[in-house]
């Protein structure tokens, strides 16, 4: 699955609804081991950015390893794996604050 479909279906904005203080939203999915990345929800969304972010719980039709799963963040268009994530622990959708308030 996409991780920008699973951003929707928790409700995350996108597509024409991704404007303003939203577009300071970041993804940050984080490891068992404590391994986090982050990107940007502009980044992901198809409209801007449209990077391809997999969330994966098999491969090559069998369940991931115990060392790998029993999810894995997969991202083909990056040059180096850095941001590929073993063992998902959780994702979280995190506002910028200082996007929210006014200086």
């Amino acid at each position: 699955m996409l991780l920008r479909d699973l951003l929707k279906e928790a409700g995350v904005p996108a597509g024409e609804n991704l404007r303003g203080k939203a577009l300071a939203t970041s993804i940050v999915v984080v490891a068992n081991d404590g391994y986090q990345v982050t990107f940007s929800i502009a980044e992901l969304d198809e409209s801007i950015g449209n990077l391809q972010v997999l969330v994966a719980d098999s491969e090559d039709g069998k369940p991931l390893a115990q060392t790998a799963g029993p999810l894995r963040l997969v991202v083909p268009g990056d040059k180096r794996p850095a941001r590929w994530v073993r063992m998902v622990k959780a994702i979280r959708v995190m506002a910028n604050l200082s996007a929210a308030s006014p200086r």
